[in-house]
């Protein structure tokens, strides 16, 4: 099985994300807007309980997370993706790393950038013409999130909620 470990935004953040991704995100039907805390990895259907025992355990030694999203940004030339940037806090480096443990397959592939992507799939000449405009664009949200998400992804690759935590950790 395909898991991934989120934290999704309030619905006015993801409603702002979805004006754009609806027209500019080939993963729209598939996934509602998000920060990826531990990209999509492998486990065995029978090792997830003991993967969500994990999950639950590390939520007792965190916060509710707060964040600022404060920009349009890109990882051009890298990736032809938008994103908007969550500007990082030591709680959320943090809380990232504890799902790059042994236990969850070691280190990240890459940096950790804190985003919730509004746009992909697009080749160089789109992409330019759309960070264009939307580099252009006031963003300022601030807000917490107590919640993260075990999903998995289904046959048709959309991704839903296996199981959601409380982030219950004292301040």
């Amino acid at each position: 099985m395909k898991y991934g470990i989120v934290a999704f935004p309030s619905k006015q953040l993801q409603d702002f994300a979805n004006s754009y991704r609806k027209r500019y995100d080939s993963h729209y039907a598939k996934i509602t807007p998000h920060i990826t805390l531990k990209s999509v990895s492998e486990v065995e259907d029978s090792q997830i309980d003991n993967v969500s025992n994990a999950i639950k355990e590390i939520c007792t030694h965190f916060t509710p997370i707060s964040i600022h999203v404060s920009k349009v940004s890109s990882f051009a030339p890298v990736n032809n993706a938008i994103y908007l940037k969550v500007d990082p806090t030591e709680q959320l480096l943090d809380l990232h790393e504890a799902f790059h443990s042994e236990y969850f397959g070691g280190k990240a592939l890459y940096k950790f950038v804190p985003h919730i992507t509004i746009a992909q799939d697009m080749n160089s000449g789109e992409h330019d013409d759309i960070f264009g405009q939307l580099r252009m664009t006031n963003v300022d949200f601030s807000e917490t999130i107590n919640r993260i998400h075990l999903l998995y992804q289904l046959e048709d690759g959309s991704w839903t909620v296996y199981e959601t935590y409380r982030l219950t950790g004292e301040a």
